[in-house]
């Protein structure tokens, strides 16, 4: 949201409710029908760390009682772990002296600033450009044991393409440049990695994101389709909730129904298109849903891969601006009057995918510890509306407390003025200003660069421009008129955001560099690489991506230890089940083209082989 403040709008309480409320919500609404195929189907493909190591936890302290209550896969894993030998799963012990040790680490590391928290070297002539650093924090170092070394190392090589070939590239030819290079608005022989990284690469990154997505999803929908065919089951009206064998589905597997669902997305739908603050029509309450239902997808997929710590939420919205401005244009709908609508589609699927990522990871807590998913749902959808309540008021806040009234003529030397006729918004200083300056002024928002800075004055009744409003979030200048010193709040990808809607309706969006992120995808995706990963691992930084050399243990990644004598098979390859565990995509596709070689058997009309395969673990091999 504080993009619109780039864009010239107001950051209006309304608005922001709206927003984060409708985004909230939709987000948990389409994981619903999701539960199954990426939770259930997936399990042991998809680790979902957070949601895993928090099962961990509770698992450390459940009682008997609790331990029978559980869920058939939590108890088959307690029970394989038994009896391999490795005893219950990890005890408190364990738990809290990995916290104790994380907490002192982070302790020094930040409260006493014992060292650097992101060491980075900057290479010079011949590599000018390149750059390595890394962020050793104890939580991205938990997340990088549990995903393992295969998934974290493509990240990093992502991060490598980003940092160590396409910067240093940018940077050897445009260097001779003497005029900044649009995107950018600086030259860059003047360029630090990280501003050639935000002028240039995040675009790059945001089109690898999004072919990464859609591919994603593509190779998901099978899975999808049968979760929803399981969902639509439960809108026959007087029917009991029943499996595909016809006996009635237990406690730990019943959802919200479908129906449910359908109704609260109808009704969202009615409350965006009415929505006067979101500048919303049909069009675009359509377009919230599809790319709601895309990227809730795509994240959860993505954080049950990687994790929610590398989860680039902001690519995601990215993507989804770039096709809705595409949409946008393709229909006629150009211009700064379209620039709220476009953004609220936004940010709307923003906080939808990002919800979608989180509830991934508690319905994976939930299903790991016998959890019932409908009452973890309703609950859910109460925190999310409750927070979403509470986001509001505290941005505005954040942002006024921030907000900087510079004279005119410090930003404009030869004075503004405008036409009062068209304004009609009252509106006074804030804050300690307030104290010098009691007058009430008239609102405008100006657009273009031409004369002064674009963005909100305060203007006189002669249509004199008196005050020029830097906004908390975002803003530039830092100090007030009487000399005190003003922390602002930065928010780096809301400028891209913005750039990118201005880009595509006013026809100036760099497309080269967005289709080069897009070739990347596709040429990874053509070599067997899990592309999604390696763009995610391109958008982020590279001090977020590198890898982690630890071999994470099976038990917190909700994989059974199976004991010696469980029938795993062995085909002469010794290190397969090691390769299984970094690799277990590739694993996964192994493993069942042995079994449909072996048994004769087409995997889609082998009920036996299909399960065992959803249910990973060693049976692969």
């Amino acid at each position: 949201m504080p993009a619109i403040l780039i864009l010239g709008f107001d950051l209006e309480l309304t608005r922001v409710l709206l927003v984060a409320v409708l985004g909230g919500l939709l987000g948990i609404l389409m994981m619903i029908p999701l539960r199954r195929p990426h939770i259930v189907e997936d399990h042991g493909v998809l680790k979902f760390p957070e949601g895993t190591a928090c099962a961990a936890v509770l698992k450390a302290g459940a009682s008997p009682a609790d331990r029978a209550a559980a869920s058939p896969s939590a108890q088959a894993e307690m029970q394989a772990a038994v009896a391999a030998g490795l005893g219950q799963a990890p005890g408190a012990k364990q738990i809290f002296t990995g916290f104790a040790l994380g907490l002192v680490y982070k302790s020094l590391n930040v409260a006493f600033k014992g060292w650097k928290d992101i060491p980075e070297k900057v290479f010079g002539a011949p590599f000018k450009g390149g750059s390595v650093s890394a962020e050793i924090s104890p939580e991205l170092l938990g997340v990088g044991y549990i995903i393992g070394p295969y998934i974290s190392g493509i990240m990093c090589a992502g991060g490598a393409l980003s940092y160590l070939l396409l910067i240093p590239l940018i940077k050897f030819f445009g260097d001779p440049l003497p005029a900044p290079l649009a995107p950018g608005h600086m030259p860059i022989s003047e360029m630090g990695p990280d501003d050639v990284r935000y002028a240039y690469v995040l675009y790059i990154g945001a089109g690898a994101v999004a072919a990464g997505g859609l591919i994603s999803l593509a190779e998901a929908l099978p899975a999808i389709w049968r979760g929803l065919k399981a969902g639509l089951k439960d809108i026959r009206p007087g029917k009991t909730p029943a499996d595909p064998t016809g006996g009635e589905v237990p406690r730990t597997d019943r959802d919200l129904s479908m129906k449910f669902v359908g109704i609260g997305i109808v009704v969202l739908m009615t409350i965006i298109s009415l929505a006067q603050p979101l500048h919303m029509n049909l069009l675009g309450a359509l377009l919230i849903v599809i790319f709601g239902f895309l990227f809730v997808t795509v994240s959860s997929r993505l954080t049950g891969e990687i994790g929610s710590t590398s989860n680039p939420t902001s690519g995601m919205t990215v993507a989804t601006l770039l096709f809705t401005c595409l949409i946008f244009l393709l229909v006629g709908w150009v211009g700064s009057t379209y620039y709220v609508t476009a953004l609220s589609v936004g940010a709307i699927v923003c906080i939808a995918s990002a919800n979608g990522g989180t509830t991934s990871q508690d319905l994976k807590t939930g299903f790991l510890i016998g959890s019932t998913p409908r009452l973890q749902q309703y609950s859910i959808l109460v925190g999310a509306l409750c927070s979403a309540v509470i986001l509001g008021p505290i941005l505005l806040r954040l942002n006024d407390a921030a907000t900087v009234y510079v004279p005119v003529h410090e930003v404009a030397p030869a004075g503004l003025h405008t036409d009062t006729t068209a304004l009609a918004k009252h509106e006074a200083l804030t804050g300690p200003q307030q104290r010098d300056d009691a007058k009430t002024y008239l609102a405008w928002q100006k657009d273009g660069d031409e004369g002064g800075p674009a963005g909100k004055y305060l203007v006189n009744e002669k249509g004199d421009a008196v005050w020029f409003v830097d906004p908390g979030i975002n803003g530039t200048h830092r100090t007030r008129p009487d000399g005190s010193v003003v922390r602002k709040f930065s928010a780096p990808k809301a400028t891209l955001i913005s750039y990118i809607i201005k880009g595509i309706l006013d026809h100036k969006l760099p497309w080269a560099l967005v289709i080069l992120g897009v070739m990347i995808t596709v040429t990874l995706q053509m070599s067997f690489v899990p592309a999604l990963a390696f763009a995610v691992g391109v958008y982020l930084p590279l001090f977020v991506d590198h890898p982690n050399p630890c071999r994470r243990p099976d038990s917190l990644a909700g994989r059974s230890q199976a004991p010696a004598d469980a029938g795993v098979r062995q085909d002469g390859s010794g290190d397969l089940q090691c390769r299984e565990r970094q690799e277990p995509r590739r694993a996964a596709r192994l493993g069942l083209y042995r079994r449909r070689r072996d048994c004769g058997h087409h995997h889609r009309d082998h009920a036996g082989c299909t399960q065992r395969l959803r249910q990973g673990g060693d049976e692969l091999v």
